[in-house]
């Protein structure tokens, strides 16, 4: 079976056409008709298409951000920034498209259209075929993870079977029903996509954007961690840490005029490469975020952040997130070694065994602070205080990911682990509690107008 998709790619359009509804639109110029296995696995191979992952939760988490008016007045002109900084009811004008919403769905088609024509290409073996397939099912897993907990409820599991997820599109049809299917239905394929690629996947990549089994085991990890199935995160998170487990000592970096820090393909911690959607040139650190640094002695704040000014920054007090100008090919948001370590440890924590999750903890933070006369090793006598500091450690070791915002969402199940963040913008106050309908991006006013079986999410 011969497929055609543009070398250009897909336009994401959301239009009217009947009683379906058009969720791409391929441009007609320069069609390539797909035929052998090799084709398909360059669609998967281009990184400018399948590498973005999110951008919104980088400046809606309460590790961002900045009180000073000069950068506040900057940013009155960023729809991006500025309306994801105050959780807005609308993140986009009427008439704009949601670039994440829009490259994710992109990416999708792009899964969609290997999984469905590559077991009937030409030239490949069986065995070629079904590693495709498998990689091509690992990054719709990973894009509609980040779909469903930007755009749905965080996932509870007494009311996602009706909670409203995202539009669940398993095929390259042009014309398909965009009524959003409930999380627990989201999840589901999630899940069972990953567990479908598992054997054909190798243990490891040949390079980090492609998938592989470490790179299953850890979504898996991230999923049940989501969905509180607290033992399954760590038998997942254990299984890809048997795969992949190095961790790089901060103290080789001290001084990165001599040694450089390792970019994305020679970083051993990097399991599957993702990135942030836009590379932002400035980046302030809140403040809560700074205080939870030893600023002598954890080389993070050292390394990863630093006091303006620097080119391209618009603020001159606090300090800003610099390890993506360090490693110049963005902000990485993919799963990783460390990632895997503290979902370890906080489900550890949870099962009461505060002894081993500080241990983990205590190898980490061995890798973070100066071993000069290291002494930052910590104890826990109860499984709760060790859980308050693995949340500490996501907050230090994740800082300018976006994390901290999937963070807050899934923690608000548990009381008294997120805080009520309140923020001033240019003289206005806006407040986020937990749990508020606020953790939910709004869908674009542009793809419910055109498409009205996609339902807005409440503000």
């Amino acid at each position: 079976m011969n497929k055609i998709i543009s070398t250009l790619f897909i336009s994401i359009i959301l239009l009217t056409l009947g009683s379906c509804r058009k969720y791409v639109e391929v441009d007609p110029q320069q069609m390539k008709i797909l035929e052998t296995t090799s084709q398909y696995q360059q669609l998967l191979y281009n990184s400018n298409n399948m590498d973005a992952a999110y951008n919104f939760p980088i400046f809606s988490g309460d590790d961002f951000g900045s009180d000073e008016q000069s950068w506040q007045t900057v940013n009155t002109n960023n729809i991006i920034i500025k309306n994801s900084y105050i959780w807005a009811d609308r993140i986009y004008g009427s008439e704009d498209e949601d670039m994440d919403w829009s490259n994710l769905y992109k990416q999708m088609f792009i899964c969609n259209t290997v999984i469905d024509g590559v077991m009937d290409s030409k030239e490949g073996t069986t065995s070629m075929k079904e590693g495709v397939m498998a990689a091509a099912k690992v990054h719709r897993a990973f894009i509609y993870f980040v779909l469903v907990n930007m755009y749905a409820k965080q996932y509870d599991a007494a009311t996602a079977g009706t909670d409203l997820g995202v539009p669940l599109v398993l095929s390259p049809k042009f014309l398909t029903d965009l009524t959003r299917a409930s999380v627990q239905t989201v999840y589901s394929q999630i899940k069972k996509d990953l567990t479908d690629a598992l054997p054909a996947l190798p243990d490891r990549p040949d390079f980090i954007s492609n998938p592989s089994k470490a790179a299953a085991y850890s979504i898996l990890a991230r999923v049940c961690l989501n969905t509180r199935e607290f033992s399954e995160a760590k038998r997942y998170a254990d299984l890809t840490l048997s795969i992949q487990n190095t961790l790089l000592d901060l103290n080789t970096y001290k001084n990165l005029s001599t040694t450089p820090f390792p970019l994305k393909f020679q970083n051993p911690e990097e399991i599957f490469f993702k990135r942030a959607t836009y590379f932002q040139s400035s980046m302030p650190i809140s403040a809560s975020a700074i205080a939870l640094y030893d600023q002598t002695n954890d080389l993070r704040y050292k390394i990863y952040l630093t006091p303006p000014p620097f080119a391209g920054s618009n603020f001159t007090t606090g300090v800003g997130y610099f390890k993506h100008r360090i490693v110049t090919d963005g902000l990485y948001v993919g799963p990783n070694v460390p990632e895997m370590m503290l979902i370890k440890a906080e489900c550890e924590a949870r099962a009461d065994n505060s002894t081993a999750a500080t241990n983990i903890l205590n190898t980490l933070r061995r890798k973070r602070y100066d071993a000069t006369n290291y002494n930052a090793d910590v104890a826990a006598a109860t499984g709760s205080e060790a859980l308050r500091l693995v949340i500490d450690e996501r907050r230090r070791e994740f800082i300018g990911k976006g994390f901290r915002w999937f963070d807050q969402r899934r923690l608000s199940k548990d009381a008294g682990l997120v805080p009520t963040v309140t923020r001033t913008f240019l003289g206005e106050t806006y407040t986020l509690e937990p749990g508020s309908n606020r953790y939910t991006y709004p869908i674009a006013d542009k793809y419910i107008t055109l498409n009205p079986e996609i339902i807005q999410n409440p503000r």
